[in-house]
């Protein structure tokens, strides 16, 4: 994420760049450990807005669950798996993938007893950006319809988003794609995406 947020402190934000330990803990160690780590630096911030990929947007949804921010501000989440991925449930038995992936990646099957299916509808404003182009026909072949190689482009909606954008984009590098970077920052600062790029 560190294009994206030098491209964000050139627009006049603050930026805290948070890392976590994402192939180790559950969802829910994650978001309490998040929380743990911005709380002191954001408490006197008149607004703080959010920017997430992947998994990291169930990781915020789950701590602004479990830990309600009186400043949130927009959020834009880049290819969240909020309605879970197909990936998880045809190779979440196997080994090698638990390696990768850890606990927190195991939960976001399409079932729904998973965690993105446990969280309610998020209470703040938010834009997704999914992304439609693959690097590996495997795992676009497992999941169904337009997808960017790890999550299908219908399951990054969740409900009560306030804009969604599809761009042709893989999962894996998309936060360092400029489009992506250009329609965050507008999202953060107007609450929409540019129509002008759909």
């Amino acid at each position: 994420m560190e294009k994206m947020a030098k491209a964000l402190a050139q627009e006049g934000y603050t930026v805290l760049n948070c890392n976590y330990p994402s192939h180790k803990e559950s969802v829910a160690t994650l978001a309490d450990g998040l929380h743990k780590q911005i709380a002191p630096r954001i408490a006197k911030a008149e607004r703080v807005h959010f920017v997430t990929h992947s998994m990291g947007g169930i990781v915020l949804r789950k701590m602004a669950q479990e830990h309600p921010l009186e400043n949130m501000g927009r959020v834009v989440m880049l290819a969240p798996p909020n309605q879970g991925s197909e990936m998880v449930d045809a190779l979440g038995s196997w080994r090698a993938y638990q390696w990768v992936n850890g606990p927190a990646g195991n939960e976001l099957g399409t079932s729904s007893n998973s965690t993105p299916f446990q969280l309610g509808a998020p209470a703040f404003p938010i834009g997704i950006i999914a992304g439609d182009r693959t690097v590996n026909p495997l795992f676009s072949w497992i999941i169904p319809g337009p997808d960017d190689g790890k999550v299908a482009v219908e399951r990054t909606k969740v409900e009560g988003m306030d804009d969604f954008l599809c761009l042709h984009v893989t999962h894996t590098w998309m936060m360092r794609n400029p489009h992506v970077i250009r329609q965050t920052a507008h999202f953060l600062k107007t609450g929409h995406f540019e129509t002008a790029v759909r």
